[in-house]
């Protein structure tokens, strides 16, 4: 039986592309009944897209497998806390679970939303899950950076 942490490993994998391709380290999966259906990791500089974050590209790439708009019995798994962007992509697609390892002061949904539950109604929110892995990856992206 795979569980959370087995899958945030798998979208840590993807964030360490990210890194590697010199773009900020955040990865997602997309899980359906178990299986991994989508994977995106971030790829703003190489699309020249800003909005090429790891949740869009997992999630679109999951609509593409899947030939279907809404994924109302995925979970998704992402390094960090999704951004106000990301988080309205996820309120669309009706994602049933999101699942993040470290939180985002900076650039993260909550810092916006607050108190308003930003998610689909019918969805459940697991923060931390590897969440020191995550932040770590993040502040060594940073500071090689400066």
């Amino acid at each position: 039986m795979m569980d959370d942490e087995y899958y945030m490993q798998q979208a840590l994998k993807e964030a360490e592309k990210a890194y590697a391709e010199g773009e900020v380290p955040v990865g997602a999966i997309v899980v359906i009944n178990g299986k991994i259906i989508a994977r995106g990791h971030n790829q703003v500089e190489k699309l020249n897209d800003p909005t090429a974050h790891a949740e869009i590209i997992a999630l679109t790439s999951a609509f593409n497998y899947l030939g279907a708009k809404y994924l109302p019995e995925a979970v998704l798994y992402v390094t960090v806390e999704p951004c106000l962007m990301c988080t309205g992509a996820l309120y669309w697609s009706k994602v049933s679970r999101i699942v993040w390892g470290s939180d985002d002061e900076k650039n993260g949904h909550s810092r916006f939303t607050k108190d308003n539950w930003p998610f689909h109604q019918k969805a459940t929110v697991t923060r931390g899950i590897l969440a020191d892995e995550s932040a770590e990856l993040m502040k060594s992206f940073f500071r090689q950076r400066r």
